[in-house]
């Protein structure tokens, strides 16, 4: 049991480690330089958007960045802020301030510890395709909306959290544009557009950020243009964060359960979706479980140092991957480079344009639409589109942890009613043409055919028995109206069978032997037979009336049949 639980449990940087060498390290070396210089300005850019510090933003990229990496179930995988976080943090910041979104966070962190260590990991990526879309996409537009004021250069009074409060107010301010910042927003997002097309080593929203950096510095001290920045709205602290204190108690964990809820189920399919992303490109698989005990960890430290959620990052986990890493010591040194850069770069950082960083978020916004996915699932059934529009527009008019909620509901319901639309369930009289069936004894004949004997019949559920399906099972026998005296119930292709099912076909049972009507179950698997066994079913009809295949049960209604004939013919009156 124990080397189960070390298999299972195992951080993929100690495997990594036992056939590590030079030549694999200053792989990863070079990789991790990249990516920890590429983080940055998102780790920025992600902690302004998210409504708090900057820095807060960038000690979350190193530590959390630094803990996933070492505990982590995927060889390759980059933590640290996302866009996706962006909307329920910076809710969650309005609502109940810094201290609350720090106790969000380490609750969200307690319990993606417990999915991973419960082996929820696979469950995870069973969440609906529609929902992931529907929500990704809500953010990307929220994202994006979240950033008008910076990208135009917009003079606005504080914006309010709502969507569509926030445009109520750029479309009253719209005169304030301010044409250098918009120039400075639009060319970084042509930049980051047009750098993939020169090179896919080296990533766009760098090159923007230098460039726009220094074009902004060049246009106030030689043009007497002043473009805001990030030192004009934020004292930048270039040291190390001291730990916070947490307070908690009941009243603030049940305050802000919910919010820890989302940030904990997004963070694990984010996390899980760019784990599995990389494994398509790298060949390896990684330990789900593991990745979300690593992210677990990571959301639960990163509180105390002031650290907002984190997750693994797409983007940078394929940065990783396209320079070169390709084991979790890539991810750790991205993680250091950044601790450097603050300690000693980190006064440069206030010079970076506020609308560069809207640009850089913009594409970012647009990456994560997926609108051509969205389109593409537009065009699929009414299910699918309700649940994909319900979950989109409850994230961009509401808030995410509704949005999940309700489109899940949506797709249990939907999912409830094509498997009661998919279970069929057929009446037979005279006799059952068993030919092509499992249960035929003919090999070498054309065909097998059981004739039923008189008064019998023979009803055969094809599907799960759930609550659906047993209502179903009752409105079709009260509709048919039979006075058989035998009833056969075929239950071969019954894959399972819940309380409620159990519940209706035991009161059938009941009520079958008061018509005075036996009732024959055949085709029960070992499986149906445990099930049975918690019911009072093997009593109410005897454990001779429930037969592994329909040989047995037509051959018990026979017998059965004679005997009630030979009573009808000694007692004629009864």
């Amino acid at each position: 049991m124990r080397f189960n639980f070390l298999t299972d449990f195992q951080p993929e940087l100690f495997q990594t480690l036992k056939h590590y060498n030079r030549e694999k390290f200053m792989a990863d070396l070079m990789s991790g330089l990249i990516v920890g210089v590429v983080a940055l300005p998102l780790a920025i850019a992600f902690g302004i958007a998210s409504g708090v510090t900057p820095e807060k933003g960038i000690y979350t990229a190193i530590i959390a960045g630094f803990i996933i990496s070492f505990l982590g179930g995927s060889t390759v995988q980059i933590g640290g802020p996302t866009g996706a976080f962006i909307v329920i943090v910076y809710g969650i910041v309005e609502q109940y301030g810094v201290q609350g979104l720090a106790i969000a966070t380490l609750l969200a962190g307690v319990m993606l510890l417990l999915m991973g260590s419960l082996k929820l990991g696979s469950v995870i990526k069973f969440i609906p395709y529609p929902i992931v879309v529907g929500f990704t996409s809500g953010i990307a537009l929220t994202i994006f909306s979240t950033q008008i004021k910076d990208l135009f250069g917009l003079t606005t009074p504080k914006l309010p959290s709502g969507f569509m409060e926030k445009w109520v107010i750029y479309f009253q301010h719209f005169d304030t544009i301010q044409g250098w910042t918009l120039l400075i927003g639009v060319v970084s997002v042509v930049i980051i557009l047009l750098t993939p097309k020169i090179s896919k080593k080296i990533p766009g929203s760098l090159i923007a950020i230098i460039v726009m950096t220094l074009a902004a510095w060049l246009m106030k001290e030689y043009g007497g243009i002043s473009i805001e920045t990030i030192g004009d709205r934020f004292v930048i602290n270039n040291q190390l964060p001291a730990v916070e204190q947490i307070p908690l108690n009941l009243e603030t964990v049940r305050l802000l359960f919910p919010a820890a809820f989302t940030i904990a189920m997004l963070g694990a399919i984010e996390s899980l979706l760019s784990a599995t992303v990389a494994d398509g490109v790298t060949g390896k698989k990684h330990n789900s479980n593991m990745e979300l005990v690593a992210q677990g960890a990571a959301n639960i430290i990163a509180p105390f140092f002031g650290g907002i959620p984190a997750t693994g990052a797409i983007a940078r986990t394929m940065t990783n991957i396209n320079n070169g890493g390709r084991t979790p010591v890539a991810g750790i040194i991205h993680a250091v480079v950044l601790l450097l850069i603050v300690l000693f770069l980190g006064d440069l950082t206030k010079h970076i344009p506020m609308a560069c960083l809207a640009g850089v978020l913009v594409v970012v916004a647009y990456n994560m639409s997926e609108w051509r996915i969205f389109r593409s699932l537009m065009k699929q059934s009414r299910s699918t589109k309700a649940i994909l529009l319900t979950t989109f527009l409850l994230t961009v008019i509401f808030d995410l942890t509704i949005a999940i909620v309700v489109g899940l509901l949506l797709a249990v319901f939907a999912f409830l009613k094509r498997t009661n639309e998919s279970t069929q369930i057929r009446h037979t009289t005279g006799k059952i043409d068993i030919t092509k069936e499992m249960e035929s004894y003919a090999a070498d004949r054309e065909e097998e055919v059981l004739y039923l004997p008189q008064a019998t019949e023979v009803y055969e559920i094809d599907g799960p028995f759930f609550f659906g399906v047993a209502n179903k099972f009752d409105e079709l026998m009260r509709e048919i109206g039979s006075h058989h005296r035998i009833r056969i119930i075929r239950m071969r292709k019954v894959p399972f069978i819940d309380a409620t099912g159990l519940n209706n076909l035991e009161t059938l049972c009941r009520n079958s032997r008061k018509e005075k009507i036996r009732v024959i179950l055949s085709g029960v698997s070992d499986t149906l037979r445990a099930n049975l066994e918690e019911s009072r079913i093997p009593e109410i009809v005897g454990e001779e009336n429930i037969c592994a295949n329909i040989h047995l049960a037509v051959a018990r209604a026979q017998v059965i049949a004679d005997a009630l004939k030979e009573k009808e013919k000694h007692h004629p009156q009864r």
